[in-house]
Order: C-alpha cells, then structure tokens, then sequence
C-alpha cells in the first residue's frame, strides 16, 4: 500500500482544484479509489447553494451501463460510487476519463463534466512464459542481435515497461528497443564470440522492469542453446521496413516485400521467411507472410480506430543446419477513411410540454461523437426547419433542442423529430435518431355551437317531458378541457310565469318540455342555452333558442252576437213589411284558433221555412229572400251551424228565433202628404226626442273618439242601432194625456273579430227601410198584440 499513498500524496493537488473551461468541469482523480472517496465540491465549482441541488433537481446523466460517481445532495460533493479499474475502462488507451453531464431546472442548465482517471502502478510487468529457449550458432559475430519475448504490463505512461535487465555474464546484453507508441521491445546483443566446445549452455534471469514508484517487475528463464554453424548468416536489406496502406483494403492486398540475401551458396543460401516466436496472434491474423517470396498481404479486416500502426518482427532463416536467422522490424501505417457514421447520444429532458412553454424551453441534449480522425471526424448536427424547434450548440458536438415557436396542441399533439447528424467525408456518412415531443393541452379554446341563435317549431298540447330540440357545441381542447356542459342561463318569456318552460341535459344538450304549451295563451319564447368546459378556468359560448309555438285546432267557433243561451238565441223582432235581402241580423262568432283553424263559415241547418231566410257563407248576415206574406206564421226560427276550417274541423250551432210584427204606421210613413201625421206627437214628446238626439249624438261622437285613440291602427269602427218599439198609449175621459211610450229597447253589437285575414264590422239595424221611426197603434191590453186601432185625432185635445 505504500505506493498508493505516494500516489494520493502526488494528486492530492489535483483533487483540490477544478478549472471550469467553457462551462465545462473537470477534475482529476487516481484510479482504484475507494467507493464514496471524495471527487471535487460540485456545487461551490458551479456556484450553486447547496439547499439549490434537491429543489432544481440536480442530477447526473450518464451514457455509461455502470454509474461510477454520484453526488451526495447534502453537502454537494461529487463521490466515487463504485471502484474504478483503469485497465478495465480505458484498457491500453493513454488518456482515460470519464464524462457525464450534470443538468438542473428552474431554469434548465447542463454543465458537461469530465473525470480523468489517472493510471496508478498496481500491475507488475510479466511474460507470456516463465522459460524461453534460444539457439545462437557459435559463428556469430559478436554485435549480433536476437529479439527477446516482450513482457506485458497493463498500465500505461511512466507506470508501464521502462527496461529490460539480464543476469550478469560475459557474452551477452540487453539492447532495449522504444517502439512507435512508447512501447519498449528487448533484444538479446552478444558481446563475446562463443565458443560450443567451452560451454554450450547459458541460463540467464531476464527481468522486465516498469517506470512507477516503486518499481515493479517480472522475471523469466532464458536458456541459450550454442548451435555448431556455417559462416555466414542470412542478411537482410533493410533493418525496418515500412509500409502504407489503407485501412478499408481489400483481403490479398500487398503491403510490402521483404529481402534477406545470405553469402554462402546452395542449400546454405536458401532462407524462409517468418513471423518471429512473439509476434502476437492478433497481427497473424491480419497480415500473411509468403515464406518463400518475403511478400506481406493483408488477410484481415483493418480498422484505424482500433490501431493506426502495426509494428512486428520477421525473420529469415537459413534451410541448412544450424539455420542461422536474420531478423527485421516491419513497420505499417493505417490511413484513416471515412468509414463510420456519427453517432448520436439524445438524452430526453422533457418528453411532454405545454403548449404555452416559452421558446427557448429544453427538450433535449444531444452529443454526437464520430470515430473518424480530422475532417472524417468533424460533424454537424440539424432538425427540419419546418417544425417550432431548433438546435443550439453548447460545447464541441454537444447540442441542445429547444422550443423555437408557439406549440398548438390542437394542430399538432405530437412531434416526430428527426435529429441527423453528418460528418466531413466525400461523400459525407450521416445518421438519424427520432425525438418524440408530446405536446399537452391546455384550455385555450372557447366552446362554439353549430349556430349562434336557432328556430324551434313547436306544435302546442305536445307531451310535457318529451325532448323537443337538441343544441351542440364543439370545443377544439382535449380531455376534461374539451369536456362540454350546457345549462339555461334565463328565460325571456312573453306569459308571467314564475318556473321555467323548458330544461336541458347537461350532458348531450338535448331540450325537454317541461309542460304543454297553449297557443292561445303563449305565442313564443325564447332561451338563452350556455356551454361551458371542464377547463381551469372553464371557458364558456351562449346561443339563442327561440321556441314559435304552432297553433292546432282545439277550439271550437263561439257565437258572440246574438246572444245565446243554451245554444238558443233571443227572438228577434223583424217589421212584416219585409223585402228581399233584408238584412235581419248578423251572426258574429269567435275562434282562438289562428289561420285557417280560425276561418269561419257559416251555413244554415234547419229553417222552419226553408225559403225565406238565407245566410252569407263567410259574412254571417241572414237576410231575407222574399216578401213576408200576410198569410205567414209570424213565428220564425232556424238552427245556425258556424265551423272552421281546421283539420279536423270544429264548429258551434245555435237556434235562432224570429217574430213577424205588422207595421201599422208603414202606410202613414208613406202617405207623405198626410196634414195630420205629428198628431201624436205633444209639443213635451218633441222637446224629449230633440233632447235624446241631441244626447245620442254627443255619446256617439265621443265614443267615435275613444275608438279611433284606442283603435287607430287598422281599426274599423262598427255602429249598431237600435229599434225602437213605442208602446201604445191612453188618453183618459178627462182629456188628459197620459201618454205611455213603450221603453225603447236598444240592442247595440259592435265589434271586431279578428282572425288570420279577416274583419268584420257589423251594424245590426233591425229597423224599417222605409222609416227612421215606427210608431205603433195604441192598443188595449185585453186585445190581442195585433188589434190595434188608432184613435180620433180629437182626442188629443
């Protein structure tokens, strides 16, 4: 352990200090240290607080399959977390590290990190075999050289194979050989001619020797063996040959010819070439020596990133006994070619993000490494341009992908980005890794219906609790945000009605009746229906509904005028002197029915005399066809049916009365000569009739007046007079007149039934055509109704 210590001792500045070089940390560290060791303070170096690394989620990301550090989150400092053999992770490799990338959040920082694993002396040189044999023929020249087994050791730099050491003795050194690479190669030098009849045998002790502190080495037995010779042994032209060749030639290539002429003549001329005893199985494999010619091919796969150089011994050696060798290095240079496309290492920071993050958010970190050497080994990296992301160097092949635009997950949920990375070949190598980027959703679109205001057409007495219309919205977010829900906001309602007319179903938007609705009563109404979403907040749209109720026909006529009870109406008086188309009344009847359900017509269905009456088909008038005869019933009635038009159709009947009155006054009316005919008159009756005229008159214009005030807009204004029926009078024995007039009964029918194009004004007018006045004969009570007789005009007096 002493060696260790040293070491700990010669890095325990290293350890203490970090350079932070263009955002990059380094740190240095010996290899073998124990699990929890203390690396560097990473937190102070990134100029953090330690009660920052647990809340912006300091973490270490790491390509490797083994996690060889961690940092302790309580006082941040960065541990070895598993022991660390350099041999195993950089094997022979002279630069050794490790690197990782340290990422936050809140905001998003990466700080590439690089450990270098510096290489301590815990392996001890040894060879391939504890004894070698040699054979030297004794006519070798002092100076000659023969190559010796390498010994092998797996550290690197000063801590590998510095020297070569051999026992003491006087015929033979060590000649230590620095190979290309730093690699040290012994070979055996005499320095004394031998002699076999002397001695014919050496054991000498070879030991391999490394540069660390403190040194360590390895033995092996070398035993000499003294061959009997020729004279002269095989030479070649060249001590080092050397060769170029490309690493991606085809298998036969020649690499090179080696030579080696000997001076003896015939069979001791001959020579064979071959691979030395240490050359290892490795270049056996990749080279084929022609034994005879001295021609080098390839039969192998070369690979300059595996090595760039190859560097072996041969020899030639001669076919006669003792089969003396000369020996030769063959050097090969491997020229790199473009044979390995970058690859790239993406680590995923975010997987999903909303679609309102800002530009600029990471995504991911993308390293993209190239086994090539110079410009095969130069790459560039890029996604399409067409997406809202790009890409942002950070260090030397170390990339970011970031948000560059406004992300919309209603027109794009989902992103499949395409990361290629190239290098500087002729032609260039390139690959390609996918990215997935979900994009989540947020609440940003407004629910919409199908129509801002819709038309519902209702049939009234519909069932209450049927579905009688259904609204639909369409909101563009997904899950809970696209969740639709509708409610009824308020009810515009033409009826006062304190509990609303209609419901909905949240959920589906259909509209139910919550009762029968009455065209008569109520003609439309109207809704307003919202939508709203699940969203936080929810986002909401209204839209009109406007319910028309339709009329059906439910209402059968009503005669209003004349006055009916029991479907039988007063007897109406009509004078004898009757002419036709005497108008002898109107009929007027309702319906609360609209349109065709409240288009009257009228017909008649029994009529005690079938031809004197006629009614008028959509006016309601009866009128009289003929003259009255004096031979008549003076009782009259008829049975009036009124109908609409609806489907199906409704109607009403109604018996009419009717009493023929004789008309004694007509001749005198029409005696226009007559001296005498105010002789019934007393000058108090004339004061009476002006005044009542007067009056009538006055009471007529003034409700003329309120009629046109309150009925200007298309209003007919309808008069009806009424028949005066004057009762008979006495005169006493004491030639007083007592004059008794019988009260004047006025039936007055105005009005105005209005139904889907039709009005009627109506003017009952039951009077004599031929008077504005009819004076009965004064009569007896005891004598019939039509014994009447006129009395002397003297007796007025």
């Amino acid at each position: 352990m002493a060696y260790v210590l040293m070491s700990w001792a010669s890095f325990i500045f290293l350890l203490c200090v970090s350079d932070l070089v263009s955002e990059q940390l380094r740190y240095s560290i010996p290899e073998e240290l124990e699990r929890g060791a203390f690396v560097g303070n990473i937190a102070e170096d990134m100029r953090l607080n330690v009660w920052e690394l647990p809340t912006r989620k300091f973490r270490l990301i790491s390509d490797d399959v083994k996690q060889y550090m961690e940092v302790n989150l309580e006082n941040g400092f960065l541990i070895v977390n598993e022991r660390i053999d350099r041999e195993q992770v950089c094997s022979k490799s002279s630069a050794c590290s490790l690197s990782f990338q340290v990422a936050l959040n809140d905001p998003m920082e990466m700080y590439p990190v690089v450990v270098e694993i510096l290489d301590v002396n815990d392996n001890s040189p040894s060879f391939p075999k504890r004894e070698f044999y040699l054979q030297i023929n004794e006519l070798n020249a002092p100076g000659a050289r023969f190559p010796l087994e390498s010994a092998r050791d797996p550290d690197v730099g000063t801590n590998t194979i510095s020297t070569y050491q051999i026992s003491p003795n006087e015929h033979f050194d060590i000649k230590v050989q620095t190979r290309r690479g730093g690699s040290k190669s012994a070979e055996l030098l005499l320095k004394k001619s031998l002699d076999r009849e002397q001695q014919s045998m050496f054991t000498l002790l070879l030991t391999a020797i490394d540069g660390g502190i403190p040194h360590r080495s390895g033995t092996a037995q070398l035993i000499i063996n003294v061959m009997d010779g020729n004279d002269n042994a095989p030479i070649f032209d060249h001590e080092i040959y050397r060769a170029t060749i490309v690493e991606n030639v085809a298998n036969g290539t020649l690499v090179i010819k080696i030579n080696a002429a000997d001076m003896d003549e015939g069979t001791n001329a001959e020579v064979t070439y071959s691979f030395t005893d240490h050359v290892s199985q490795s270049i056996r494999e990749l080279f084929k020596l022609d034994p005879v010619t001295g021609e080098i091919r390839i039969q192998g796969a070369l690979d300059f990133e595996e090595a760039n150089v190859y560097e072996f011994d041969v020899q030639a050696v001669e076919h006669a006994p003792p089969g003396l060798a000369a020996h030769a290095t063959v050097v090969v240079d491997v020229i790199d070619t473009n044979d390995n496309s970058p690859e790239l290492q993406v680590t995923v920071v975010a997987s999903a993000v909303r679609e309102d993050v800002p530009p600029g958010t990471a995504i991911a970190l993308i390293s993209v490494t190239d086994s090539d050497s110079g410009e095969y080994g130069e790459v560039q990296c890029q996604i399409p341009g067409s997406i809202p992301f790009k890409i942002e160097k950070s260090l030397r092949n170390n990339y970011k992908l970031v948000t560059n635009g406004i992300l919309d997950h209603e027109l794009t949920p989902l992103y499949n980005i395409s990361v290629s990375a190239w290098d500087g070949g002729s032609p260039p190598l390139s690959t390609s890794k996918l990215i997935l980027v979900s994009v989540t959703d947020i609440n940003d679109n407004t629910p919409s219906f199908t129509q801002s205001s819709y038309n519902v057409y209702l049939m009234e007495n519909n069932t209450p609790g049927a579905s009688v219309f259904a609204v639909s919205a369409f909101d563009a977010d997904s899950n809970q945000n696209g969740d639709i829900s509708y409610s009824i906001l308020d009810h515009q309602k033409q009826a006062m009605s304190s509990s609303p007319y209609v419901s909905i179903n949240s959920h589906n938007g259909n509209i139910y009746a919550l009762c029968s609705f009455d065209y008569e009563q109520l003609k439309h109404f109207q809704v307003k229906v919202q939508a709203h979403d699940a969203g936080t907040p929810p986002l909401s749209s209204t839209a009109i509904v406007n319910f028309v109720i339709l009329d059906q026909n439910d209402n059968a006529p009503v005669i209003v005028s004349p006055l009916t009870w029991n479907s039988s109406a007063s007897v109406e008086i009509m004078p004898q002197s009757i002419y036709p188309g005497y108008l002898v009344t109107k009929v007027i009847a309702t319906d609360e029915d609209s349109g065709q359900n409240a288009r009257l017509s009228y017909q008649l269905l029994e009529v005690t005399d079938p031809g004197l009456f006629t009614v008028g088909l959509l006016t309601g008038e009866i009128r009289t066809t003929r003259a009255f005869r004096d031979q008549e019933i003076i009782t009259k009635s008829l049975v009036l049916c009124v109908k609409d038009n609806g489907q199906p159709s409704l109607s009403s009947t109604a018996t009419i009365s009717f009493k023929i009155m004789p008309n004694a006054t007509e001749k005198s009316f029409e005696r226009t000569d007559e001296p005498r005919r105010w002789e019934y008159f007393s000058d108090l009756n004339s004061y009476l009739i002006v005044i009542l005229g007067s009056t009538s008159f006055l009471f007529l214009i003034t409700i003329i007046c309120l009629v046109i005030l309150k009925y200007r807009q298309s209003r007919n204004i309808a008069e009806d007079y009424t028949s005066t029926i004057c009762c008979y009078s006495r005169r006493n024995s004491n030639d007083a007149f007592n004059g008794r007039q019988a009260a004047n009964e006025s039936l007055n029918y105005s009005g105005s039934v209005q139904t889907e194009g039709y009005r009627y004004t109506v003017c009952l007018s039951p009077e004599s055509s031929k008077s504005d006045f009819l004076f009965l004969k004064p009569c007896h009570p005891t004598l019939p109704f039509n014994d009447v007789s006129v009395h002397d005009t003297n007796a007025r007096n």
